[in-house]
């Protein structure tokens, strides 16, 4: 597969770190981006590339770096992200900002950027890593699951567009993965003290569920599979993410409803 080029967004640890590692065994040219290269551990088989998702002119360098020394780009996996804990009456405009600055216009600077080399070459895929909390918003999370809503909708819309050029777009949804990425999410700074009892639980809910949570691998291969398998619009890895599509689509609301708050101990 040497003549895939694979573009990874955020391959410092966690789920795009162990993705890298799955594509660059399969024989694909791997580019992973990273905010700081001094910081980033070495990662064999993968060429690691600085980029900021949060400014264009470095998105667009990053691209144009890639090009030059491969020459084209066959998939794109926007995976770099960040989470969030607090009430939405708790997280300030320029918070939701900042996530939205990553989680969304992130996704959008690099699909711009990447974009017409895919359809110049009439072919590429691109893989964008939602959560199940873009299907099945939870107290407390609420504007990451806006974030992960925002990149469902942004995806599906760009499928349809894309799809004449030889482009198709696919969604990876999560559930809790035991990274970094999860266990050191920050809360809003502003917290609001009757929401502190209720805070307090879904956190430790939160906190207990990624404990619990397998590693990076599944999800890792899920994203394998979206990019060089047969396209679906959404794919979910086995286990919890896949259950709860299920209930989702197929359960009533106030079922789902309960379920959820049982589950985070809102009762």
């Amino acid at each position: 597969m040497l003549d895939t080029v694979v573009v990874i967004t955020g391959v410092s640890s966690g789920i795009g770190r162990a993705a890298a590692e799955k594509f660059a065994k399969l024989g694909c040219r791997v580019f992973g981006t990273v905010r700081s290269i001094d910081k980033t551990p070495p990662l064999p088989g993968v060429e690691l590339v600085e980029m900021d998702v949060r400014e264009d002119a470095s998105v667009e360098r990053a691209i144009k770096h890639i090009i030059d020394q491969a020459g084209r780009i066959s998939v794109l996996v926007n995976n770099a992200g960040m989470s969030m804990l607090g009430a939405v009456e708790e997280t300030s405009v320029s918070e939701a900002a900042s996530l939205f600055d990553i989680n969304v216009f992130g996704v959008l600077r690099t699909t711009h950027a990447v974009l017409p080399h895919m359809r110049a070459q009439r072919r590429g895929r691109i893989v964008n890593i939602s959560s199940v909390l873009g299907f099945l918003p939870a107290p407390y999370m609420g504007l990451y699951s806006a974030s992960k809503h925002a990149v469902e909708g942004l995806s599906e819309t760009l499928d349809h567009e894309v799809r004449q050029f030889g482009i198709r777009v696919t969604l990876v949804a999560p559930a809790y993965t035991r990274t970094n990425l999860d266990a050191n999410s920050p809360q809003a700074s502003s917290t609001i003290a009757d929401y502190d009892r209720e805070r307090a639980i879904a956190a430790r809910a939160v906190a207990h569920s990624i404990d619990g949570a397998p590693g990076p691998d599944g999800v890792a291969d899920t994203i394998v599979d979206a990019a060089l398998g047969p396209w679906r619009m959404r794919r979910t890895p086995a286990g919890q993410a896949s259950l709860l599509s299920k209930l989702r689509r197929f359960m009533p609301a106030g079922p789902v409803d309960a379920s959820l708050r049982k589950a985070l101990g809102l009762v």
